[in-house]
């Protein structure tokens, strides 16, 4: 009877020494990855770039076995969470828009703040740090912008980009109507008829303020479209016109790829088609330049004239410029005021653009312009920029 009993306790000690073996193990010292509780926090989920936990971890917990076969295990201690090691940087694409209370930005991720950026603004991304993006604002400036204070959009099938802004007023009608006012309008209700159609469309400028030409590009090349339309109305006509005077720009210069020349022609080409057809169902006293039409424009260099095609086509962005009607002729201006009419335009831009996108069209109304020297406009560049904040 007692050497049963003294088997049994032999049996039980075994037991005991055999079960509490893992957890020796991971009580080991090694090389292995932390628990997992202090990791989980390690991915921000909006960026998906690794950081530093924004809670305090543990050191993990200590184990020991007395001879016994007990397991005793020592009290875990609270440790400071671990920094992001210095420039901990992630090449990232995209297009940064603010939310509704602002966005706050700093020289470098987690720095001190150095202004709050207006809501809506849309800016190029190229990199994260933790909660943190760097971003090309709309003058420019290369700065950081806390990634919770607004949302990224990872790419667009279009990218409209509503001309001038802020103190760059472009043209103004005879009686007061400016370009930079009527162009974020149409852009915006392109942009509704282009989601309607289930087109993924972002605005490079989404109210007024002065934007760059760089800046607005690098919106574009951030979200890598299939098409970049710039939006604008003109000015300075060569004469009275029997059809509306409406002009689109594709891009050109020694510096495209062929391919893409021909690409950037066809959305030129489809949009004129589509606007021309639109206007014409209105009458006014047109007026227009002598090559009106779907067109390209070289400059001196060899290489396209206008600054935002021509830094378009260095990305690789299929681009085109189009100019809708003339806001400086007091017919068409009037026009130009009416809701309908402005919604027809944006209708008409997105046909041409979802035709672009889906179909082999051609698009039509093709010139050879003709030679110019005078400067179609300044702007664009970043001498007097502020950002709006």
């Amino acid at each position: 009877m007692n050497l049963r009993v003294l088997f049994l306790l032999l049996a039980i000690t075994g037991m005991a020494c055999s079960s509490g073996s893992p957890d020796g193990e991971r009580a080991a010292p090694s090389t292995s990855a932390p628990p997992a509780e202090t990791t989980s926090s390690s991915a921000d989920p909006e960026t998906s770039v690794t950081s530093a936990p924004t809670t305090a971890s543990f050191e993990p917990a200590t184990t020991a076995t007395t001879a016994g076969g007990t397991t005793t295990t020592a009290t875990a201690k609270p440790v400071a969470p671990p920094q992001p090691p210095p420039g901990k940087r992630v090449a990232a694409s995209g297009a940064f828009v603010v939310g509704p209370s602002g966005a706050a930005v700093a020289a470098e991720p987690g720095g001190r703040v150095l202004r709050r950026l207006r809501a809506g603004v849309v800016m190029g991304v190229d990199a994260l740090d933790g909660g943190w993006a760097h971003v090309t604002t709309p003058c420019e400036n290369s700065l950081w912008v806390k990634t919770s204070d607004g949302h990224i959009e990872q790419t667009a099938d279009v990218v409209l980009d509503p001309g001038h802004g802020g103190g760059e007023p472009g043209a103004v009608g005879p009686t007061g109507l400016s370009e930079k006012e009527l162009n974020l309008v149409v852009a915006e209700m392109t942009a509704e008829a282009l989601r309607a159609e289930g087109v993924r469309v972002v605005l490079a400028r989404t109210s007024d303020y002065r934007q760059s030409l760089a800046a607005r590009v690098a919106v574009a090349t951030s979200l890598e479209p299939k098409a970049f339309v710039s939006i604008h109305h003109n000015a300075a006509p060569d004469a009275p016109w029997p059809k509306p005077g409406t002009e689109t720009y594709y891009q050109t210069g020694k510096s495209v790829p062929p391919a893409k020349v021909a690409e950037s022609k066809r959305l030129a080409g489809l949009i004129y088609e589509e606007v021309l057809k639109a206007l014409s169902a209105y009458s006014a006293a047109w007026v227009a330049d002598r090559d009106a039409g779907a067109k390209y424009r070289l400059g001196d260099s060899g290489d396209d004239y206008y600054g935002i095609l021509r830094r378009s086509a260095a990305r690789g962005i299929v681009a085109s410029l189009a100019e809708l009607a003339f806001i400086s002729n007091p017919s068409e201006e009037a026009l130009l005021q009416r809701d309908e009419v402005r919604r027809a335009m944006a209708n008409a831009l997105s046909r041409g653009i979802v035709r672009f996108l889906r179909t082999n069209d051609p698009g039509s109304g093709f010139t050879t312009p003709y030679p110019r020297t005078e400067p179609a406009g300044g702007g664009g560049g970043t001498e007097g920029c502020v950002d709006p904040t």
